[in-house]
């Protein structure tokens, strides 16, 4: 069986929605109805206590059913008998009310009282929602809301059954036994008279009882309109009343008197719609029960003393239901002929319905109460309808019109005492009927004259088609020669004019002839008569003005009143003509003993016509300046001199000597309502109501400055003036904007002028007057503060109690709005105001009631305008007062705020209507607030209302949302339920957004995640199915629930992608929720979470790229974005057809005074810009107004209707154009949240996945297709692009991952390295939407920058079948260990080879439209589009068959072009502009590019660069020449020193790159030839850059880094091609290249010395170097016949200048080549052997492994061996290979020495030439010569010996030649030390 709660819901979700329910809702409501069949049919009925299930809680072991054992401590046992005690009910019962408790509120730590009053609160929610429940599927059958006939029939099929059963008694005993004072009643005396609500509020018992009775008093009034009521039920409803009545006259409670009021109208409707019988298929039942008729009208005609009042009603129902039953049974026109019993019956109830003046009666008693007034809507609707049916019934029936008729000549027949009107007269009160107005008590005639028009009074459509009423009118209205019936038929009038038609009706019959005496005619010559007599007393000297009659005063009142509605509610075209002269109505107004009342009444009636048109208007402000008193203000002292001259009758007098004097104000009050109606329709508001300054006084100061001082008769009218003042103040407020130049309007003031000297009226603002009020808490803050300071309490107690308590409530939210509109003006201000005049924040806080006072209207429910106000109110103090929270807790209001705005975001969120405008939701404004605050500091509102703990460090709080009632509990059941999501769905938007903020702040974010993690609520993954992949609504259908779904997802998507990355994955609970964000969004399982195998996936890892991901929610999610974005760029002309109309909105609209702040434009509560319709259609107008002045006159409205219709088209279009921006805005949010989790789950969590490359490939490949679809924009298509960027740069990454599938224990050394690449057929994909991608119809240069980078990556990863840690050599080592590997790497070579011509197949189809856009970037686009263009086209020569990409790249001039560009490079600020570096850049990759096509072609490629001239136009770009002098570093130069190095990086080097490649043309066989052209020119740019190359040779070696080697080594390079061939050595480069040599063969024998500095100097670059230099020395010897010293030796002077090396130097550097090769080898053997056990090695073992190599910060404590060995393995084969590399250079390297050495020792002498540059090795007698050739030989044996012992097992080379070479020279030295 549902819960109470869930079936309220499902009731409400499918009958109060704002759509008809779905099938899936009819189902489900169907069969909640039948599964709570049973506890609706026996409603409120529960098991008593037992004594067995006393026993057995007092065991402290209960059993509920479908639950284990519950144990029970002591306090359990008191409070559940203390439960069964006060409420009547089963103990064991009692026991699960505590454990629903504890689930609900969480019990532990409570107070045994307060548990008992959470569950007992508990139990009257439950009761609460079953009978609402009930109520609600009443009043869905029994009122039109739309449903559909089925449901509607069902229902109430459902509910017939259920009241044949019994429910309707229930209902009438329910009503009776819960009024008692008894356990199952309202409580006994020993009984606990309190209990918490839903909500945590103490609430009294006895009144959560009543509202009980109320609402079944409520099902009871529906049911009878069901189901016809019995006999018993009707004689059982009448005892229940006459018990109420009685209880009345001892408690009047509110709800009390609307229970009666149920009972009264319980009785009346079952007699009317039994009697009528008006549905065929209920047949009367009263009607034909005779016995029932004769013995309840003895029942009902006895009185009941003093409950008569509450009787009569029910006497004259019980009348009409006789006459209703005699028609039936007698057909009217034989009504004498019917039984005499009959008609005694009726004509006795006749008597005492008019002796005892029932209409009187109800009036008093009823209709005129509060508490009617304040009843539920529905039910007065429902009461208003009987009563319409009961009055139409008994005006029809003959009997009673004879009584009518009766009653009406007996009110004409009385006379009234004649009387003057004065200006005390009491007629004014409206809460008196005529008769107490004129002196005599209730009149039969006129109390139904006023009881009609009470009934039609609020429901005026009720008036439609009732011909008997107009017929009572007609036959009321006729020859009146009374007053009191004139005024009661006139004010009936009134009453029927409420509406359009009835409006058009008493028009006529007043215009016409159906009355002889009673006409509009009678009205204006009365007026005209009056005037005239003034008028003429006026002109005779001492004559005294006459006397006004008082009956012609109320006569003309109840006129006016008349004309008053029939002018409201008339049609808007007819009323325009129906009275053409007006003046009369102004005429009376001067004069001084027109009664104020009178003149209300006139000023009300003038008001009405204000609104008919412009010409209307302007005549109302001409009559009143002529005939009306005027207003005279000015200084106090100054008024009251003039006063004590000559005093001046004027409105100041007549408030404060007439009006004032009989407490009454209907003059005042009427004319502030004028005057406000007449400023309202104003549109000029240019003079900034400067006009309006004489009025504005005139209220201030004498209206509203006083009011709380004055005394009043009627509190109505107090209100009413009070109300009257805060609209005009509201309306200065609102209408007038504060300017920048009134700010001098303090500033220009001392401040003791301002004090003693008040500005002149001429020099007044009314805005500012009232600012400066309020931001000094003058007059108007103190008196609006005590309207608002007794307390939201007190204002509810009167609204609810008392008939003025809707104006009371109007003066608190105009209150409310004006302080709301006050703190939105005075911060422009009071920075230029201050000290005198403060920021109304700051006025407030002095008080810290005030305050709490305005906050605490959140509370007010019975008008959402006021709870927005508040909330309004608390969000702007919230921004500017930075101790509000400590306020609010010094006042001990906080726990009251945090509750009330709790509860109406509940409320709010149980709503089953859709608030179109998002800024009048209170639940919106609420969240919002939150959302605001949680950034500010600490502690604010945002933490306070939900509830963090302000005791302490808020980080440190532990959220419990289901001990404290606060905003979080609701919010977090708002999300948990999802409940009305087309209702709720800014709700549930806003409620993700809060969350996620709360998530994000440091300060909230560990508890809100600590919260959100817990098991209870799994909140991370509970929406992905409810929220995330479910469909979107239909844009058709239901747009503005599309756009939030949207939004709703895309917070969600945000949130969960902050979990997993800031998630502390040292928590077990953050690690298996990230796991199951994990699992849940890759449609995996988690299987083991504290195992090495987290999360397993069916699919095995081998079909990478080939198989699907089931379920997989990513792809899901982007299912849902993939549509085609709404159209935003429909132009106006496609709306408008006139041009003229089309310029003038497409000015408005771009104009920028009309389009900022305050123009047409706003911002959303999610900062989406849209269009104000309100504002654009005022700002259309104001155009044509002033562009076509033409359209106010008369005869133009054709094109005045043809303005209307083109202002609606653009209003139409603004409203959809608006719609579409904010569906964008959301996909793109959407989108966004899901690249966000993509991104994050890709580049932080992936580990915790298998199947890595899978899930990757599949992300990749749907981002693919989605960005190259024609529905994707170009906002979504960047960021598509970028989540593919970082999907395929971690699938490159994977090589860094230890495999999916492999064991721990059973894997080779070729598993642990091959990368884990996709399938051919799966890159073949990604390349081919790549490139559908790239040519997309809509693109940006932005765009394809990312998918450039993208294609880019992509090759990359095409490149490397192995991981490119792991050499080919060193892999190569490995597979000869192990049988059937070198099938793997053949097949591996087949597959890489395949997918290299797939991909270049793949470009070449669509090579036109790529290279199309690469090279439009290249040249024309941004200096970063150009450099990753280049890139690009560098990978497409990279990639590039038969020369394809080059010879296009030719037939283009793209190549030509590029060298042009070089040429024209320039850098004006030196190159140390982010300009320069981007060119710099750019040039950078230009360079790259053209060094590619020189490197993939060979010389074929060098040739064509060469062709093109490209050495003249590097050398003619002024960027390769900016190297420039270099400075000292020092502080001050840093940042030049820093672009001077990224200059030698991306622009030096790179085109000594390209110039080194170039070199590979030089022919080394012809090095005679010195004239060849290829050397000429490269040596051309050698000397024309002499600088550069100088620099480069003269650097530091010891101090260089790897990028200065590296130039050193290209430099050199260069220069060993090239250099030889030139004859004279100006640059002095030779003696540059033999210093160089010098600093780097000088190597110690221990190991190279710079290996020993410092990381950044490499080893392997330094012997390349070295190698480089070698090259060109035995170049130098073997071709150039260069002859090297023994020793520095001998002519030392000589030897110093050539700076040439020695022998023994060579000696040195070989042995230091020697030492590398010796210690290479063994590491590189060990690395090898220890590779190939990794298997056998242990985790202690690798991980030392892993720290050696320095790769710990690679690992985490969660990491498996498995994948502690692949780091391992990966990073000595990466070290291996290093090894390797470098004896593949050293061993050359020492060749080349040996070699050099080996030519010295093979000629038996050398004689220096003439020129003394060269010296030979001779064997002369000199000793120092023998001496050095003997010592160099001891050096070389031992060298030499070492060299013999290399083995090529562990060199991984043949070194039969090296051998050779070796052996050779060996013998040779020996031979020559032996000499």
């Amino acid at each position: 069986m549902a819960s109470a709660k869930q079936l309220l819901s499902i009731i409400e979700s499918a009958l109060l929605g704002p759509s008809p329910p779905t099938p899936a809702q009819r189902v489900e409501l169907m069969h909640a109805l039948r599964k709570s069949r049973p506890s609706l049919h026996s409603l409120l009925s529960y098991p008593p206590p037992k004594p067995s299930d006393q026993a057995q809680v007092q065991a402290k072991e209960v059993r509920l059913p479908d639950s284990p054992p519950i144990s029970l401590d002591d306090q359990d046992v008191q409070i559940a008998l203390k439960l069964s005690d006060d409420l009547h009910l089963n103990e064991v019962e009692c026991v699960r009310l505590l454990v629903s408790a504890n689930q609900e509120w969480g019990l532990m730590g409570r107070e045994p009282l307060e548990i008992l009053r959470l569950a007992a609160g508990l139990w009257y929610t439950e009761r609460r929602d079953r009978i609402t429940a009930l109520y609600t599927l009443l009043r869905a059958i029994v009122l039109d809301q739309g449903l559909e006939a089925d449901i509607l029939a069902e229902i109430q099929k459902y509910l017939e059954e259920l009241i044949n059963l019994g429910l309707r008694q229930r209902f009438i005993s329910l009503i009776k036994e819960l009024n008692r004072e008894e356990p199952a009643g309202f409580g006994g005396p020993q009984c606990e008279h309190y209990v918490l609500d839903s909500r945590g509020a103490l609430v009294e018992r006895a009144a959560v009882v009543c509202r009980e009775r109320l609402i079944l008093g409520h099902c009871l009034v529906l049911s009878v309109l069901v189901v016809r009521t019995s006999a018993k039920e009707v004689k059982d409803i009448y005892s229940i009343l006459k018990d109420g009545a009685a209880e009345l006259n001892e408690n009047s409670s509110t709800t009390k008197q609307q229970i009666t009021f149920s009972l009264i109208f319980s009785l009346v409707i079952a007699f009317i719609s039994d009697a009528l019988s008006a549905v065929p298929d209920k047949a009367a039942i009263l009607s034909h029960d005779a016995s029932f008729i004769n013995e309840f009208h003895d029942i009902v005609m006895t009185s009941g003393n003093n409950v008569d009042s509450f009787l009569d009603g029910v006497r004259l129902a019980w009348a009409v239901h006789l006459m209703l039953i005699q028609d039936t049974v007698t057909p009217r026109e034989h009504v004498p002929n019917a039984s005499s019993n009959d008609l005694d019956k009726i004509c006795s109830c006749l008597e005492i319905v008019f002796k005892n003046n029932v209409f009187q009666s109800l009036l008093d008693n009823v209709l005129r109460t509060a508490a009617y007034q304040n009843d539920d809507e529905d039910m007065i609707y429902m009461y208003n309808a009987y009563l319409h049916k009961l009055i139409t019934c008994f005006l029809s029936h003959p009997l009673a019109r004879d009584k009518v008729k009766e009653a009406k000549e007996k009110a004409m027949s009385m006379l009234i005492p004649y009387r003057t009107a004065g200006s005390h007269d009491t007629f004014a009160d409206k809460n008196l009927n005529s008769e107490q107005a004129f002196g005599f008590g209730p009149v039969p005639f006129v109390s139904l004259l006023e009881f009609v028009s009470e009934i039609y009074q609020r429901e005026p459509e009720l008036l439609a088609g009732n011909d008997v009423l107009w017929t009572f009118v007609t036959f009321a209205g006729e020859d009146h020669t009374n007053i009191q019936t004139l005024v009661a038929f006139l004010k009936m009038l009134s009453t029927l004019a409420s509406s359009q038609e009835g409006a058009s009706k008493v028009f006529e019959l007043l215009q016409g002839k159906a009355f002889r005496s009673v006409g509009w005619s009678t009205l204006f010559d009365c007026l005209n008569i009056y005037a005239e007599k003034f008028k003429q007393s006026l002109l005779t000297t001492g004559a005294m003005l006459p006397e006004f009659q008082e009956g012609d005063a109320k006569a003309l009142v109840a006129y006016l009143n008349v004309l008053q509605k029939v002018m409201e509610n008339g049609s808007p075209t007819e009323r325009k003509n129906w009275f053409p002269d007006i003046e009369p109505l102004f005429k009376l107004l001067s004069y001084e003993n027109v009664p104020p009342y009178l003149k209300g009444a006139l000023r009300n009636a003038i008001a009405t016509f204000v609104p008919v048109s412009p010409v209307h208007r302007d005549t109302i402000w001409s009559f009143l300046e002529q005939y009306d008193l005027p207003v005279v203000v000015g200084p106090p002292h100054l008024r009251n001199t003039v006063q004590s001259i000559a005093p001046v009758y004027d409105m100041q007098f007549e408030l404060n000597e007439i009006e004032a004097r009989s407490e009454r104000y209907p003059s005042t009050v009427s004319f502030l309502n004028l005057i406000n109606t007449l400023i309202s329709e104003e549109r000029d508001v240019s003079d900034r109501g400067h006009r309006f300054i004489g009025i504005f006084r005139f209220i201030y100061d004498h209206v509203f400055g006083p009011f709380p001082q004055r005394a009043y008769a009627d509190p109505h009218e107090k209100w009413q003036l009070v109300v009257a003042c805060l609209q005009h103040f509201h309306m200065i407020l609102r209408m007038y904007e504060v300017k920048d130049e009134d700010v001098t309007s303090v500033i220009e003031k001392s401040p003791l002028a301002v004090v003693t000297q008040p500005a002149s009226l001429q020099t007044q603002l009314p805005v500012l007057e009232l600012l400066k009020d309020f931001m000094s808490g003058k007059t108007v803050f103190r008196n609006v503060m005590s309207i608002l300071l007794p307390g939201v309490n007190s204002i509810i107690a009167e609204r609810t109690s008392q008939t003025y308590g809707q104006l009371l409530e109007k003066a608190v939210q105009l209150c409310l709005e004006i302080i709301v509109l006050v703190l939105e003006k005075d911060l422009i201000l009071s920075d230029f105001w201050r000290p005198l005049y403060q920021p109304l924040d700051i006025i407030l806080s002095q008080d810290h009631n005030q305050v709490t006072a305005l906050l605490e209207y959140v509370r007010y429910d019975f008008q959402p305008q006021i709870q927005l106000c508040s909330i309004r109110i608390m969000s702007m103090l919230s921004s500017r007062m930075v101790g509000l929270v400590q306020l609010l807790l010094k006042s001990n209001a906080a726990n009251c705020l945090v509750e009330d705005y709790a509860a109406c975001l509940e409320l709010r969120s149980e709503e089953s209507q859709i608030i179109e405008n998002s800024s009048n939701d209170p639940g919106v404004l609420i969240l919002q607030v939150l959302i605001d605050n949680i950034s500010r500091p600490a502690p604010n509102i945002g933490h306070l209302l939900l509830k963090f703990d302000l005791d302490g460090p808020i980080e440190r709080t532990m959220l419990q949302p289901k001990f404290h009632y606060s905003c979080l509990k609701v919010i977090l059941e708002i999300l948990e339920k999802l409940q009305k999501p087309d209702v709720n769905a800014l709700l549930h938007e806003f409620g993700f957004q809060l969350l996620y903020e709360l998530c994000l702040d440091p300060v909230t974010s560990g508890p809100t995640m600590e919260l959100l993690s817990t098991k209870k609520y799994q909140f991370f993954v509970k929406h992905l199915d409810t929220v995330g992949v479910a469909p979107l609504p239909k844009r058709s259908s239901n747009q503005a629930l599309r756009i939030s779904s949207l939004h709703q997802r895309a917070w969600l998507l945000k949130l969960l992608a902050l979990e997993l990355h800031a998630a502390d994955m040292d928590s077990s609970t953050h690690r298996e929720v990230c796991q199951r964000i994990l699992a849940h969004l890759f449609g995996q399982q988690t299987t083991d979470l504290g195992g090495d195998h987290i999360i397993a996936h069916r699919n095995d890892a081998d079909h990478i790229g080939t198989s699907a991901v089931d379920e997989n929610k990513v792809l899901e999610l982007l299912e849902v974005l993939q549509f085609r974005s709404p159209d935003t760029t429909t132009k106006l002309s496609h709306v408008v057809t006139s041009g003229k109309y089309q310029v003038m909105a497409e000015e408005i609209l771009i104009n920028p005074a009309t389009s900022e702040k305050g123009g047409i434009y706003y911002y959303t509560e999610r900062g989406d810009r849209l269009i104000d319709l309100a504002s654009l259609s005022d700002k259309l107008w104001q155009k044509l107004n002033v562009v076509h002045p033409q359209l106010n006159s008369l005869g133009s409205e054709p094109e005045l209707n043809e303005v209307r219709e083109t202002i609606q088209l653009l209003l139409r279009w603004a409203w959809k154009n608006n719609k579409n921006l904010e569906e964008q805005a959301a996909q793109l949010h959407m989108l966004t949240g899901w690249s966000h989790i993509v991104e994050i789950s890709a580049s932080r969590r992936l580990s915790l996945l298998e199947n890595r490359s899978e899930n990757l490939y599949q992300v990749l490949d749907a981002t693919l297709s989605a960005s190259a679809s024609p529905d994707c924009s170009l906002k979504m298509a960047f960021v598509l692009s970028q989540v593919a960027l970082t999907c395929m740069a971690k699938l490159r990454d994977e090589r860094f991952l230890s495999p999916d599938s492999l064991s721990a224990d059973g894997f080779t050394c070729l598993d642990m390295v091959m990368v884990k690449q996709l399938s051919n057929g799966a890159c073949h994909s990604i390349l081919f939407k790549l490139t559908i991608a790239i040519l997309r119809r809509e693109s940006s240069e932005a765009l394809r920058r990312r998918q450039y980078a993208l294609l880019l990556s992509y090759f990359q990863y095409c490149q490397h079948v192995l991981d490119p840690d792991v050499p080919a050599k060193v892999l190569g080592c490995l597979v000869d260990e192990q049988d059937g590997d070198d099938m793997d790497l053949e097949k591996l070579d087949k597959e890489q080879l395949e997918l290299a011509h797939a991909n270049f197949s793949i470009i070449k189809k669509e090579a036109h439209g790529i290279l199309d856009l690469v090279i439009k970037d290249a040249s024309q686009g941004s200096e970063p589009g150009k450099t990753i263009a280049f890139y690009v086209l560098d990978a497409l020569v990279c990639i590039d068959h038969d020369r394809y990409f080059l010879n296009q790249l030719q037939s283009r001039g793209f190549l030509r072009s590029c060298f042009m560009s070089i040429s024209n490079v320039s850098f004006q600020d030196g190159g140390h502009s982010l300009d320069s570096m981007q060119r710099a850049c750019t040039l950078e990759a230009e360079l790259a590019f053209l060094l590619r096509i020189s490197n993939k072609y060979g010389k074929s490629g060098a040739q064509v660069l060469l062709s093109m001239g490209a050495l003249e136009h590097i050398s003619s770009s002024k960027a390769v020449s900016m190297q420039g002098s270099r400075r000292p570093v020092d502080s001050k130069n840093r940042s030049y020193i820093a672009a001077e190095v990224d200059k030698r990086r991306v622009v030096v080097t790179p085109v000594l790159r390209l110039v080194f490649s170039l070199t590979s043309l030089v022919e080394t066989s012809d090095i005679f030839e010195v004239k060849n052209k290829i050397v000429r020119e490269i040596i051309d740019f050698v000397q024309g850059h002499q600088l550069l190359f100088g620099q480069v040779l003269r650097q530091d070696i010891s101090a260089g880094d790897e990028l200065t080697i590296e130039q050193m080594h290209l430099v050199v390079g260069i220069l060993s091609k090239v250099w030889p061939y030139e004859e004279i050595d100006e640059c002095g480069f030779v003696q540059a290249l033999f210093a160089m040599m010098r600093a780097l063969f000088s190597l110690e024998s221990g190991g190279p010395s710079f290996a020993q500095e410092s990381q950044k100097k490499s080893e392997l670059s330094t012997f390349r170097l070295c190698f480089s230099l070698m090259s060109y020395l035995y170049f130098l010897v073997a071709k150039k016949m260069l002859r090297l010293q023994v020793s520095d030796g001998g002519d030392y002077h000589t030897a110093a200048a050539s700076l040439q090396p020695t022998l023994t130097l060579l000696a040195s550097l070989l042995n230091s080549v020697t030492s590398a090769l010796e210690r290479a080898a063994e590491e590189k053997s060990l690395l090898l052997i220890k590779i190939q056990n990794i298997n056998e090695l242990s985790r202690q073992e690798v991980d030392e492994i892993i720290d050696v190599c320095l790769q710990r910060d690679t690992l985490s404590a969660y990491d498996n061996l498995q994948k502690r060995r692949y780091i391992a393995m990966v990073e000595m084969c990466r070290i291996a290979g290093n090894k390797d590399q470098l004896i593949t250079l050293l061993l050359p390297l020492a060749e080349q020495v040996l070699n050099v050495l080996l030519i010295h020792f093979q000629e038996s002498s050398l004689s220096s030439d003439t020129k003394g540059t060269s010296r030979a090795i001779t064997y002369s007698s000199e000793s120092n010569s023998a001496q050095d050739v003997s010592s160099l030989c001891e050096e070389l044996i031992p060298i030499l010996e070492r060299l013999e012992l290399l083995n090529e097992e562990k060199l991984g080379s043949n070194l039969k030649v090296f051998h050779r070479l070796v052996s050779s020279l060996k013998e040779i030295a020996i031979e020559k030390l032996s000499l």
